[in-house]
């Protein structure tokens, strides 16, 4: 029988990717490493909300940034360009209604790129109108992109959408993680904060003797930058899969 799966997103993003296995016929486990939170002040969100026809575009770092946004509007404005780094990210805007041709979508072509670094290599900054760009993300993130933007002359506006925290490690989750550890089991890890957090409660848990158990489990990452961090962390049986949860399942389905 083929190992269970564990999938580690946050609870809102994983139960689509644990019908999509379950359909693969594999038992999908949900363990989540990061979790999401509406913000305690809301109100420079809901103030860059009242001028999105302002900026000559808005990125979105995420799934959660875009459902966070689309939860308190009523319609995209008109001509407004839309940046996105991945394909979840595509699948929350159709959600919305939000498709090409109808919506300019930037997004990144390379699949082995589906980062701030592949959306970059798309933008054509003229195409910007020199006006100001917005980036929804969490209450803290990656700076590059903001960073270049930057440095090609635009004014760059960034506004958190909610906030990500690490899950209290209770004595449920303790006794979980224990049996997930000591059990084979196919990992889906989609962040490298996700990653760290993993070998910090799994040290935590069963101490460096429970690290190494896991560190001979099999991991599927969807991004170079996440097999880097697992790397370092000591992993070695890492499955670098395409980005969105097609490119997962294909991979999944690939494995014996």
């Amino acid at each position: 029988m083929p190992n269970p799966v564990v999938v580690t997103r946050p609870l809102a993003q994983a139960e689509r990717l644990a019908a999509g296995i379950a359909a693969l016929g594999r038992q999908a486990i949900l363990f989540p490493l990061l979790e999401i939170h509406p913000l305690a002040d809301v109100r420079p969100l809901l103030s860059a909300l009242q001028n999105l026809g302002h900026y000559g575009m808005v990125a979105f770092v995420s799934p959660n940034a875009i459902h966070s946004v689309f939860s308190r509007i009523d319609s995209w404005p008109q001509g407004v360009p839309i940046g996105i780094v991945g394909e979840g990210s595509r699948n929350a805007l159709a959600e919305h209604g939000i498709t090409a041709p109808a919506h300019t979508i930037f997004s990144p072509t390379d699949p082995d790129h589906s980062d701030s670094e592949g959306l970059l290599a798309v933008l054509d900054i003229q195409k910007l109108g020199g006006k100001p760009v917005l980036i929804v993300r969490g209450e803290s993130g990656r700076e590059l992109l903001a960073d270049e933007l930057r440095a090609h002359g635009i004014q760059v506006e960034q506004v958190a959408a909610y906030r990500r925290s690490v899950p209290v490690l209770d004595s449920n989750r303790r006794d979980r993680l224990t049996a997930l550890i000591r059990s084979e089991h196919d990992w889906i890890v989609t962040s490298s904060e996700a990653m760290r957090n993993l070998v910090q409660m799994t040290k935590e848990t069963a101490g460096d003797a429970g690290v190494q158990k896991l560190q001979q489990q099999t991991f599927f990452v969807p991004h170079a930058r996440i097999e880097t961090t697992a790397r370092e962390l000591g992993f070695g049986k890492l499955i670098l899969t395409v980005s969105g949860d097609a490119g997962l399942l294909a991979a999944l389905q690939c494995r014996p």
